[in-house]
C-alpha cells in the first residue's frame, strides 16, 4: 500500500502541527480565514500515517536506515 517513509521526529512533529492547525479551526470561529486552518488535516493524515506522497515524489524518507 503506502511505504513508510516518514521517521519518529518528523512523525511527532507533523501530529503535533496538525492537531495545533486544527485546535486553531475550532478556537478562532469568528475569523475571516478560518476554513485555512484545515489545512493541518494535511500533516495530522501524514503523521498517523508514516507515509508522505511528497516525499514519495522526491524519493526522501526520514526513516532510520535498516542495518544489513
Amino acid at each position: 500500500m503506502l511505504k513508510k517513509n516518514v521517521g519518529g521526529i518528523d512523525r511527532v512533529l507533523r501530529i503535533v502541527v496538525g492537531l495545533a492547525l486544527l485546535a486553531g479551526f475550532f478556537l478562532n470561529a469568528d475569523a475571516t480565514y478560518r476554513w485555512a486552518y484545515l489545512i493541518g488535516i494535511v500533516p495530522l493524515a501524514t503523521g498517523l500515517l508514516s507515509s508522505c506522497p511528497l516525499y514519495s515524489i522526491l524519493g526522501l524518507s526520514t526513516c532510520p536506515m535498516k542495518k544489513a
